[in-house]
């Protein structure tokens, strides 16, 4: 092999590192607003299972029903059902949710860095 072509296909990818960094910190970082907005401890967010149980209570009201996305084929329909009840817990509608559960990047930071304030767990919506 030569190794010139080996140093510049795997130096290709440095980029496209440093961007993933950059995304998953702010991603970080609004998730830590978020909480914040509902008067959560922002250090939260930065523990894997406890952000998910705490965006659950956020959503839901009961924390314990993350533990429905360890079942099969029934997680797909809780996860679009807990998009939309955490957007509406944020004052946001059901389209905010499907965007919230499609593209998940872009409208957490939205939701975070937006106007929004958290608003209590909603009360009606889908499941």
């Amino acid at each position: 092999m030569d190794y010139l072509a080996l140093t510049e296909s795997s130096s290709g990818g440095s980029g496209s590192s440093f961007f993933s960094l950059i995304v998953y910190a702010a991603l970080i970082l609004g998730y830590w607003i978020l909480f914040m907005k509902a008067d959560e401890p922002g250090w939260m967010s930065l523990i894997p299972f406890l952000n998910t149980w705490i965006m659950f209570k956020l959503a839901y009201g009961a924390g314990w029903k993350c533990l429905l996305l360890l079942v099969p084929i029934l997680n797909i329909v809780i996860y679009f059902a807990f998009n939309i009840r955490f957007a509406q817990a944020y004052g946001k509608g059901v389209l905010f949710g499907i965007g919230l559960a499609l593209l998940p990047n872009l409208f957490t930071l939205l939701l975070a860095f937006g106007r929004s304030t958290y608003q209590g767990p909603a009360t009606y919506g889908f499941l």
